[in-house]
């Protein structure tokens, strides 16, 4: 299987040109079951890394492209009448991969139509409960909330995702390769089994002071001045689960300290909420991370 996934991380890095860590981190997240937040500006090629990983994943794909006017049933689906009866029409979300792009220029209504399908990975539609298929992933693109047109996330349905991934321009060298080269069509991977890995990283062994380093974080959180919303049990698992499954992606049965490092950031920067008083004065929710880590952490 690592073998398989290893195929996978290269045709994905035949396709977008220098987001080494992006593609790794979207993997371990799909590896780890969880969903991922594509956070970058217009053009980085989020949206292609989405299309790309389920194209070379072989797994069925949807691409719901959200705007200020779209609404719930538009994404869970409907039922309508037909023959003098009602009839489920699935909508969108009944994917393996489900692409939300754009996420953040719906509105919190629309919004909250995910909420359900990416918790219970199912959906309720006239009061029947209609199971996603698996492995059921929303990858989940927004725009930097500065931009116009723009509405930010809820808490509740940032939780729901594993990990935010930032997606930033690349380096001038990976540059001059996009303007001279043409991206390679992703190659099918085959004998991928997404959930066979998943229960095998499932599998990695967690060392006791892993664990009191992350307990030790969630406790430091909440009491963090800086901070208005510390990390939730759900955040905590999260972040265990991302760190296994980055351990089981670099062929390692046991977790060590730079996988829980390298998961925080993705698993924590958007569960972690500043104060305004902290964003006024100018603080990043990445300092905070750090110096949590340094305070629970061995060098």
């Amino acid at each position: 299987m690592k073998a398989t996934l290893e195929a996978l991380e290269a045709s994905l890095r035949a396709v977008l040109f220098g987001q080494e860590q992006v593609i790794r981190e979207l993997l371990a997240t799909a590896v780890a079951g969880g969903h991922a937040l594509l956070e970058g500006l217009p053009g980085l090629g989020k949206t292609l890394l989405a299309r790309a990983f389920a194209e070379a994943s072989g797994l069925s794909y949807r691409r719901i492209q959200f705007t200020p006017d779209l609404l719930p049933a538009d994404v869970t689906g409907t039922e309508i009448l037909e023959d003098g009866r009602f009839v489920f029409r699935p909508g969108p979300i009944f994917a393996q991969v489900v692409l939300a792009d754009e996420i953040n220029r719906a509105t919190p209504k629309t919004q909250s139509a995910l909420l359900e399908a990416m918790q219970e990975r199912g959906v309720t539609v006239g009061g029947t409960r209609y199971a996603l298929p698996e492995p059921f992933l929303v990858l989940a693109t927004q725009n930097p909330l500065e931009l116009e047109g723009t509405y930010p996330l809820p808490e509740a349905q940032l939780d729901r995702f594993m990990s935010k991934i930032a997606v930033q321009a690349p380096p001038r060298a990976t540059w001059m390769r996009i303007l001279s080269e043409e991206p390679a069509a992703p190659q099918p991977v085959e004998g991928l089994d997404l959930l066979e890995a998943r229960r095998q990283s499932q599998q990695v062994v967690v060392s006791q002071p892993a664990l009191e380093a992350i307990a030790n974080t969630a406790q430091l959180a909440s009491e963090e001045k800086h901070l208005r919303m510390g990390l939730s049990p759900r955040g905590a698992k999260a972040w265990l689960n991302l760190a296994k499954a980055l351990a089981y992606l670099s062929g390692r049965a046991h977790l060590d300290w730079d996988d829980l490092r390298s998961a925080a950031r993705p698993a924590l920067s958007h569960r972690l909420l500043l104060t305004e008083e902290a964003q006024f004065e100018g603080l990043r929710i990445e300092q905070i991370i750090q110096d949590l880590l340094r305070r629970t952490m061995p060098k």
